[in-house]
């Protein structure tokens, strides 16, 4: 995959923040560059070294903490299932996560790209995502992720 151009852009950050309830600095995900909603969504999250979990992971060697991966994943596919006509509103959150792996560290100056897709819908309230993290086209991290929505 190519380094995204701003022609790229499906989602600013702007529209993102309209979409999802996260904020500074648990906001994790930057643009996204492809989008289907109800079925899948590309987005990117770029890794600075400004960002607060540096401080103390690792001061000498920070890495990206792999729970903050797998949450960039998880609102990715929050994105999905945004802008889904019909479903009742509230907070969707965690209720699992499968066969997750991390393959290789993540580093300030990476670019994540992010790509989900939405297995399952149930009920309008219980749900399953794919997703995968890339940088340079490598691996990083894979798995999938279940939500339920909380009243």
């Amino acid at each position: 995959m190519t380094d995204p151009t701003p022609s790229d852009v499906v989602l600013t950050s702007e529209q993102i923040a309209g979409l999802l309830p996260h904020r500074y600095p648990f906001a994790l995900v930057d643009r996204v560059i492809a989008y289907e909603p109800g079925v899948s969504a590309t987005a990117i999250k770029n890794v600075t070294m400004n960002e607060p979990q540096f401080q103390g992971h690792f001061p000498e060697r920070p890495l990206m903490p792999g729970v903050l991966i797998v949450e960039a994943m998880a609102q990715v596919g929050g994105l999905i299932v945004a802008q889904i006509p019909d479903l009742p509103k509230g907070l969707f959150v965690f209720a699992g996560i499968d066969g997750v792996r991390f393959r290789r560290p993540v580093v300030p100056g990476d670019q994540l790209i992010i790509q989900c897709e939405l297995l399952s819908l149930k009920r309008k309230r219980f749900g399953k995502i794919k997703g995968e993290a890339t940088v340079g086209g490598a691996l990083v991290c894979s798995g999938e992720l279940m939500f339920s929505l909380v009243d």
